[in-house]
């Protein structure tokens, strides 16, 4: 059955280039004339001519056994025939017809000219592949920017249901913590909330802010990540952006509740104010290097996210540990745990969904950090739930608590 619809889906691609085919036979290749800017004029003769050929589109997605359209679009005439091949890093996931394209040269090169040959994009099977061109006999055009990112996947509800999803984590955690500062509006009273979980959480999603925004909007920093990942997207997205510094800001009004209402003889503790010193050593010796040219910046940021990732790693201990020593959860917002496991569990949802909707496993297992993050989260999670409801379930009544968040 597969093997039917795939050359069916063939035969339709080669019809659509059948009639351009013979067409070429007259006139070598449609061309279509049209004026360009007048910045292209200035650009000098064939044999010294760059990023002077492009791909309408450069991201893909595809369906299985799906096949679309795109053009290869050249600018200008060469005096010499040149052959475009095409270098699929992954074969087995999808197909280009015709794999290459023969250019016919000019006796007499028309810089001007704008000429676009038909490509079919068929996909195979589902997975991530990109595709390079290769241009003989070099030295004519460059192709370095030249590329396709194609996404083939079983789906597209999958593929919708996954971003729902990611929303719906986004708000979840950006709601999380509100409910902590309802609880401490409430009762007037940060006690049964511990200063260590809030020095670390401060600490963390600064340093996940100063990632996303220097990748978000220093030009600077953006340039070097591309220069080491030239076909790259950037991975920090507005949503990103916004998140981290809500997130701070959030943590701050909370932190800022611990100076005006009532919390006993709490503080953050001798342990964690080792911890917060050894984080802030790392920052500012490799910033200091960064400052001097030694390392660039964007490694800095990388060392800014491992200390949140270490964070995240540590930061539910300090809480976990109190309401065991006090026997109780009371001051501690149940409501922001719940909130915290909804997102943690479509985190990693999204990452199954979306896992089987590329046959993309081997990301999923292989970014052990972001998976071993989420489901650490979650098992804090359940642990605090369960000393909500079952370890220390009768704490309301000792502590006289009618607050609950």
């Amino acid at each position: 059955m597969n093997t039917s619809r795939k050359q069916i889906t063939m035969a339709e691609c080669s019809a659509v280039l059948r009639p351009r085919a013979a067409a070429c036979s007259i006139s070598s290749h449609r061309i279509r004339f049209c004026l360009v800017v007048m910045l292209i004029l200035g650009i000098p003769s064939a044999h010294s001519q760059l990023d002077k050929m492009y791909v309408e589109v450069t991201d893909l997605n595809l369906l299985v056994e799906e096949t679309r359209l795109l053009k290869l679009v050249q600018i200008g005439q060469y005096n010499t025939s040149l052959e475009v091949i095409s270098n699929i890093q992954h074969p087995d996931i999808v197909q280009l017809v015709p794999p290459s394209i023969e250019i016919p040269g000019s006796n007499e090169p028309n810089k001007t000219v704008v000429i676009s040959y038909d490509i079919c994009a068929y996909g195979k099977s589902p997975g991530h592949s990109e595709v390079t061109f290769n241009v003989t006999p070099p030295g004519f055009v460059n192709l370095d920017t030249v590329y396709l990112r194609i996404t083939v996947m079983h789906s597209n509800e999958i593929n919708i249901i996954s971003y729902i999803m990611g929303w719906i984590y986004f708000a979840a955690w950006s709601v999380s913590f509100y409910p902590q500062i309802y609880i401490n509006f409430k009762r007037k009273s940060v006690v049964g909330l511990n200063f260590d979980f809030l020095a670390l959480n401060i600490m963390g999603f600064t340093m996940y802010s100063l990632f996303n925004c220097g990748l978000y909007f220093s030009k600077e920093i953006q340039n070097e990540y591309f220069s080491r990942h030239p076909r790259g997207l950037n991975p920090v997205q507005l949503n990103d952006v916004f998140f981290s510094l809500h997130a701070a800001f959030a943590t701050l009004i909370t932190i800022t509740q611990c100076f005006l209402y009532e919390r006993e003889e709490q503080r953050v503790s001798t342990v964690g104010r080792g911890i917060l010193g050894a984080f802030s050593a790392v920052v500012i010796v490799t910033g200091s290097i960064a400052v001097v040219g030694k390392i660039e910046w964007l490694d800095w940021l990388y060392y800014c996210s491992y200390v949140k990732l270490a964070i995240t790693l540590i930061k539910y201990v300090p809480q976990a540990y109190m309401n065991y020593k006090r026997k109780s959860t009371v001051g501690w917002s149940i409501g922001n745990i719940f909130l915290d496991f909804v997102g943690g569990f479509l985190s990693i949802l999204q990452m199954v969904l979306n896992a089987y909707n590329y046959n993309d496993w081997v990301s999923f297992f292989g970014d052990a950090t972001k998976f071993g993050l989420g489901l650490f989260s979650l098992v804090f999670d359940i642990f605090f739930i369960l000393q909500h409801y079952v370890f220390y379930r009768n704490a309301d009544k000792k502590y006289n608590l009618d607050v609950k968040v």
